[in-house]
């Protein structure tokens, strides 16, 4: 009997949100109504933090954090290779330039590194991934904030993750927090973004970049200062989410505790049933008293580029749903032909590694026990198996 199709993925929504949702297609706000406020303020109280502003995207989520970080023309934003790139285009898109530090053993940001470039000359912001939903640590980039330099978690993978004594994007060692609510992630509002933050003004900058920049401002004193009246003193976009989003969001929102322990359960069976593989390097654990949001299982297969190759290839054909996270960002074209390219990976020999090794796994919610049996089975019975000659010259490194 032929098994069915295991993503690597995927999102798990109930009667309960749809009902939610259809309630709010009868309410008279369909758009950026009350519903947009009622999710922030159960948003920020899920992760602790005093602000929660929402977004259409994950993507304008960051676009939105990098702007009222004030980074601009001339500023570089320091961040790490191996992400999604909306993680360092965000710079792009107020006119800064990315710059690249290492990642560490665990596929994070290399701290030690970070630090080293972030006292250089011109560094505004430092934007750390917590890839897979491994809390990064920040604690060691505290020193930099005393200097001025924004700190903005890209906490995308995060969500309900903890770190140390606080929930990921509680506001106490990043200026701002930024999450993605994309079908995959942790719960999602179809697509969404939320940043978090314990600064009031970074909140305002906020809420006025989503919305075109527009300020309201009356003036009873002044007849062409009316209620109507509003201005626009600073560019700004249409990132708005929906009242409709919203009630999915509250509604999903209910429901990341026990889908983050499942994760971690998931998670543990991996490291249970793949432990000591030769050829195979399982994850980092979160630290002690820390939780991992595990949005993703990434593995390594240590003999390279081909294998990795071959079991990606092999994987899907066996029916198990796997990806790369993430081709580094400085190898895409659009960093090419801003002078980045492979030249710039020599000086990232980590993430060259990891490039050539990772495979996410399938990681979700609703996976059984016996779903993740059946990938290790595979996995065991595919290491077994040369790599061929082909396989080589066509994975190549």
């Amino acid at each position: 009997m032929t098994q069915s199709f295991l993503p690597y993925g995927r999102q798990q929504i109930d009667d309960e949100d749809v009902a939610a949702v259809a309630e709010a297609l009868r309410d008279p706000f369909i758009t950026a109504g009350p519903g947009v406020e009622a999710f922030e303020a159960v948003f920020a109280d899920a992760v602790g933090a005093p602000y929660a502003v929402a977004f259409a995207n994950g993507t304008g989520a960051l676009h939105g954090a990098a702007a009222a970080a004030g980074l601009g023309p001339g500023d570089e934003m320091l961040t790490t290779p191996i992400s999604f790139v909306a993680s360092s285009n965000c710079a792009l898109f107020v006119g800064a330039r990315p710059r690249f530090a290492d990642v560490d053993a665990a596929a994070n940001l290399d701290i030690p590194a970070a630090i080293e470039h972030g006292l250089a000359d011109g560094v505004r912001v430092v934007l750390p991934v917590s890839l897979a939903g491994l809390p990064v640590d920040l604690e060691p980039l505290q020193p930099l904030r005393d200097r001025g330099v924004i700190v903005i978690e890209d906490g995308c993978h995060a969500l309900g993750g903890r770190r140390r004594a606080e929930p990921v994007g509680a506001g106490g060692l990043a200026d701002m927090t930024v999450f993605s609510l994309h079908p995959v992630k942790a719960m999602t509002t179809g697509e969404g973004g939320v940043v978090t933050t314990a600064d009031e003004a970074l909140a305002d900058a906020l809420r006025t970049f989503r919305t075109h920049g527009m300020r309201r401002r009356s003036d009873p004193d002044d007849v062409l200062l009316g209620g109507w009246h509003y201005d626009i003193d600073r560019l700004g976009f249409n990132y708005r989410i929906t009242d409709v989003q919203c009630a999915l969001g509250r509604s999903q929102l209910r429901r990341l505790p026990q889908w983050v322990k499942r994760r971690n359960e998931i998670a543990d069976r991996y490291h249970e049933v793949l432990d000591n593989v030769d050829g195979l390097r399982l994850p980092a654990r979160a630290r002690d008293g820390e939780v991992h949001g595990y949005h993703l299982f990434v593995v390594r297969f240590t003999e390279g580029a081909a294998r990795r190759r071959f079991m990606f290839d092999h994987l899907r054909e066996a029916g198990i749903g796997t990806q790369l996270h993430y081709i580094p960002i400085p190898l895409h074209g659009l960093y090419r032909d801003i002078g980045f390219g492979p030249e710039a990976m020599g000086a990232l020999p980590e993430a060259q590694a990891y490039y050539e090794q990772a495979l996410s796994l399938p990681i979700f919610p609703a996976m059984t026990d016996a779903d993740v049996d059946r990938v290790a089975a595979e996995i065991r019975r595919l290491l077994s198996r040369p790599v061929d000659a082909r396989q080589v010259d066509a994975a190549g490194t």
